[in-house]
């Protein structure tokens, strides 16, 4: 999904979206659920399949010659949480005394007890991305707890990009991050904590727990995402 030409499109039809910065933030999802309003679509705020073709075939008010932003793609479109996730790719720990600020953002926002990023924090890494898109979205008591999360939302029978994976790492450990692909025997997921960074790494389908949804999301229509290639498969997400 392309933020940006999302924030284009809306300002010239008339709904601002505050800054065209390319981030998915509170302003541009509000105007998002004004366009909704307007065009009588079901108003979440998300820009699925059905607000983007509404999207694309909205008239551009100004006559002639009036600039008018890209055509949004159709066909699948990834979840915002899921596009601000893929924003983070890379950020890593600091090794020593010191912390990453945005890990100890989302971290001290999960739990005030979080004080370091050498605390697990593939929690407040789910954690943040739901925050920072889905105000309304009710999270776990406890997000820090990544087993927790397998209760989150709603559950699917099979994942979609986007989805919550929650993985059991030893007998009372967990792990979570969001479905991007799969071969045959694993799930392609991107999640924070992941050779103490966000990254996309390969965990083993036996070890799932669950496959959750956001409860203030439509769900989505299942979609297996095959990724080909090799790579390591992760063993201990810590």
């Amino acid at each position: 999904m392309n933020v940006l030409a999302i924030q284009q499109r809306l300002k010239a039809l008339g709904f601002d979206p505050g800054a065209l910065d390319g981030i998915w933030g509170r302003q541009t999802m509000a105007a998002v659920k004004r366009f909704q309003t307007a065009h009588g679509l079901h108003v979440d705020g998300i820009v699925g399949q059905a607000t983007t073709a509404a999207l694309n075939a909205a008239a551009v008010q100004g006559g002639p010659g009036k600039a008018v932003p890209p055509i949004l793609e159709q066909g699948q479109v990834d979840p915002v949480w899921l596009v601000e996730a893929r924003r983070w790719m890379g950020l890593r720990e600091i090794v020593g005394a010191a912390s990453n600020p945005k890990i100890l953002e989302w971290g001290k926002a999960a739990a005030d007890w979080f004080v370091n990023d050498d605390i697990p924090w593939c929690g407040a890494f789910v954690f943040g991305q739901f925050a920072a898109v889905l105000p309304d979205e009710k999270l776990p008591t406890n997000p820090l707890w990544a087993r927790g999360w397998a209760v989150f939302g709603r559950g699917l029978s099979k994942p979609s990009p986007g989805a919550v994976l929650v993985f059991e790492r030893g007998p009372n450990a967990g792990h979570v991050g969001f479905y991007v692909g799969e071969d045959k025997t694993r799930y392609r997921v991107l999640g924070g904590n992941q050779s103490n960074a966000v990254t996309e790494t390969w965990i083993e389908k036996k070890r799932l727990l669950a496959i959750r949804w956001p409860s203030t999301v439509a769900l989505p229509v299942p979609q297996t995402v095959v990724v080909k290639g090799g790579g390591p498969t992760s063993t201990n997400e810590a």
